[in-house]
């Protein structure tokens, strides 16, 4: 029995099985570095907010 054939058939299937994983590593990569930095913008946006309410007070 010669393997080398399925070997050959099965090879394009890895191919792209390969293919998909990267780029579904790097669409979750980037959703998740997304959703980091919006975080931390909400986070400032609410800093500086705060930081507008809170009154002035001069000694």
């Amino acid at each position: 029995m010669d393997i080398w054939p399925t070997v050959a058939a099965l090879i394009p299937s890895i191919g792209v099985g390969v293919l998909f994983y990267v780029a579904m590593r790097a669409i979750v990569r980037a959703d998740r570095n997304e959703r980091a930095a919006l975080a931390r913008l909400d986070e400032e946006e609410a800093q500086a907010a705060a930081a507008q309410a809170a009154p002035v007070r001069e000694p």
